[in-house]
């Protein structure tokens, strides 16, 4: 058998950007979600500085009695989470997964429960549907752990079926599931004992406070994570508007490759799998189809780290550095993935000489709203559209999300509220 599959994320310098307090104090304000965070953090240089303007920012939003996550609020919510023996990664912790701080709506924080150093290993999701068949549920055991067996780490989501069956075939290496609600809330409910037994050998990964129920919002913004986590994403049975399939999105706009296994096409569990396949994503058989996809896709991808190659500890206590050796890049952009993206919406950014915008803030942000809609709009094609750059619209984006009036939504995506 083969050695244990590893990746270099290509470490380069990172500075930090504030302590874990203000940066989760910074995301527990009202109206600041990841995009936002990255935002105020890329504008003001620190999570502390980006607290200090909050108040002027909603001022001049109309916002007249906005104040910041108190300190007391969070100090309370790293006390939790320490109860519940997990630990809490900053966006800039040398230990936070360096695939994942590489995505544009990283989450800003994440609390983690279990062993670390399965983060060193090649990784790899597994997910599917929740009413799998018996052929399907073989299929992910297969799958997951014949990638357990060759060094990968498998990810998914705990969720029942296709996920469940993939976290157990590799428990005993180590798996890593992103959960939807807080560190202490397991959900389903029936998966709490193989949650425990996760932390044993693997992780236990969300970035909702602890105490937090998983609600129905929260499940996509999950799945954003398990493919930010991964290099692969592989869909085993999922209808055509399954769950997976967000993930398979996710994966798209993150520059992730995604397979899926063929089914039946009498099989409503399969349709989403076949029009993935149908769109471009790689149908693979097994476990060696996998491994030989990505061996054979080997570019790097760049991924803003720190200097050095942290050692792995657990997430609650110090334990031993872990003994997976960082090896070769193992990338996954197929040219499939490139065209889907087109498909999908994606636009190249306006040049940087673009003219900036005319008649003030209040005006462009009355062009913006103008703009918007309930449905999804590509923010890229909103600064094409209105013919000025990045750097002028994103005042008038933040001032209006902190007002309510305007969402940030997964891939780029800019939607009305209430509207």
């Amino acid at each position: 058998m083969a050695g244990p599959l590893s990746f270099d994320p290509h470490h380069t310098p990172l500075t930090p950007k504030g302590n874990g307090l203000a940066a989760l104090r910074l995301i527990r304000s009202r109206k600041v979600g990841p995009a936002t965070f990255h935002r105020l953090l890329a504008e003001h240089g620190s999570a502390e500085a980006a607290l200090d303007a909050l108040p002027d920012i909603a001022r001049a939003a109309g916002i007249a009695d906005y104040a910041p996550c108190p300190a007391a609020v969070a100090e309370a919510e790293i006390a939790a989470g320490h109860r519940a023996g997990a630990r809490l990664l900053g966006w800039d912790d040398p230990d936070y997964p360096p695939l994942l701080r590489a995505v544009a709506e990283a989450p800003p924080v994440l609390w983690v429960r279990g062993q670390l150093a399965v983060l060193d290993r090649l990784p790899v999701a597994v997910i599917g549907a929740r009413n799998a068949s018996s052929l399907g549920l073989r299929m992910a055991r297969g799958m997951a752990a014949g990638l357990a067996q060759e060094g990968a780490v498998v990810i998914a989501g705990l969720a029942r079926g296709i996920d469940t069956i993939a976290h157990e075939a590799a428990l005993s290496t180590g798996t890593i599931a992103v959960m939807a609600g807080g560190i202490d809330m397991i959900y389903p409910g029936e998966n709490a004992s193989l949650a425990e037994s996760i932390c044993e050998t693997g992780l236990l990964v969300t970035e909702q406070p602890p105490g937090t129920e998983p609600v129905a919002r929260h499940f996509p913004a999950r799945n954003r994570i398990i493919s930010g986590l991964s290099r692969a994403v592989v869909v085993i049975e999922a209808a055509h508007r399954s769950g997976s399939l967000i993930t398979a999105r996710c994966a798209l706009d993150q520059g992730r490759e995604v397979m899926a296994v063929p089914g039946h096409p009498m099989d409503a569990r399969a349709g989403g799998c076949n029009a993935l396949i149908r769109d471009g994503a790689l149908l693979v058989r097994n476990s060696a189809d996998v491994l030989a996809a990505l061996q054979a896709n080997a570019a790097p991808v760049e991924v803003p780290s720190l200097a050095a190659e942290p050692v792995r500890k657990t997430a609650a206590a110090p334990a031993k550095e872990s003994a997976t050796k960082p090896g070769k890049a193992r990338t996954m952009q197929p040219a499939a993935v490139a065209s889907r993206l087109a498909e999908l919406g994606h636009h190249p950014a306006p040049s940087p000489a673009t003219p900036p915008a005319q008649g003030g803030p209040a005006a462009l942000e009355a062009r913006i709203l103008a703009r918007l809609g309930p449905s999804p709009t590509e923010e890229n094609m909103l600064i094409r559209d209105l013919g000025v750059s990045a750097a002028v619209i994103a005042p008038a984006l933040l001032t209006l999300e902190l007002a309510g009036r305007v969402q940030r939504l997964a891939g780029g995506k800019l939607a009305l509220i209430g509207a």
